[in-house]
């Protein structure tokens, strides 16, 4: 089990080198110029020169890739063009706003899922489990920016419960910050519950197939006892999986909400400095959003081996 847990590892480490290149090519191919972009279209050639100069920008580009990677190594993430801050000052409150945000959707969505899916398996072929399984696919048919549009139209203009925009403020009491977050928790869970509840279903029903829960059938013990203590436990890898996924998308893939509500996130900040040119604040961004997705996966893989008995007794 430990030889497996450390190739995950070593994995890990590749994948987030290789994502490491593509975040940097994928930069480097932007059109335009970054030096112009800062000083203006008016700017003199020689100004822009200079700037470019003092940017680095006249460096080769494998050499500023080496500069950029052994300052991630170190927790330097460099300076942001538009302000002339530093990057880890600009994304700590929106890190963690966009951890909180995903937080408070991952407490709801998750345990919620995990009941529908498991209410679904227990009551399969049944009207309820058609039910649970229309709604979710309308969940998962909708667009997040459709599911926000709704939810700001009934809560925020009709019934006037909860704020259209999310004020976040750091000094802000429990309840305001709930509030505010409340309509883009409403979208997140919309977007997440639905994957969830179904591979929870999908993945219980597979094992109900085995031949050790046919046995206990015979043997007259109770549906709900065979999925909650054996039929469960056996699902939980895939269900694991899933989760990951869908966490790692809370905090990576919530542009759409973050911008539809405006929220001071993490998501809004990279579309802000890409829309600015600020590529040193852009590749920050997009290498916390990929790190976020490694670890979660490989916490993930780690989880399923050690629920996994034929997997923690594998050479």
């Amino acid at each position: 089990m430990t030889g497996l847990i450390f190739r995950r590892l070593a994995l890990g480490l590749v994948t987030m080198w290789v994502v490491s290149l593509l975040v940097f090519a994928s930069t480097e191919i932007l059109p335009g110029d970054v030096a112009e972009s800062i000083l203006g279209k008016e700017a003199p050639d020689d100004v822009i020169a200079v700037m470019r100069e003092r940017l680095g920008l006249n460096e080769p580009a494998y050499v500023r890739y080496w500069h950029w990677l052994s300052g991630l190594f170190v927790g330097d993430l460099g300076v942001s063009l538009g302000s002339g801050r530093e990057i880890s000052e600009l994304i700590d409150d929106r890190l963690w706003n966009t951890v909180r945000l995903a937080s408070v959707t991952a407490i709801i969505a998750v345990p919620l899922a995990v009941i529908l899916g498991l209410i679904s398996a227990m009551r399969a072929g049944t009207f309820l489990d058609r039910s649970i399984s229309i709604g979710t696919l309308c969940m998962i048919s909708l667009p997040e920016f459709f599911v926000a549009a709704l939810l700001v139209y009934v809560f925020a203009v009709q019934l006037r419960w909860l704020p259209a925009l999310p004020i976040v403020r750091p000094d802000q009491s429990l309840w305001s910050a709930l509030t505010a977050m409340a309509l883009p928790v409403m979208t997140l869970t919309f977007a997440v519950l639905a994957h969830m509840a179904r591979m929870t279903r999908n993945a219980v029903i597979n094992v109900l197939s085995s031949a050790y829960v046919e046995m206990a059938l015979l043997k007259g013990v109770p549906n709900w006892r065979i999925i909650l203590f054996h039929a469960f436990p056996n699902a939980l890898s895939p269900i694991i999986n899933v989760i990951a996924l869908n966490l790692a998308y809370l905090v990576a893939g919530v542009v759409i909400v973050e911008t539809a509500f405006g929220y001071p996130g993490l998501a809004r900040l990279m579309v802000d400095a890409v829309g600015t040119r600020d590529v040193p604040l852009v590749q920050a961004c997009g290498m916390i959003f990929c790190a976020t997705y490694v670890l979660l996966n490989l916490l993930a893989d780690i989880l399923s081996i050690l629920s996994n008995p034929r997997l923690r007794t594998q050479k």
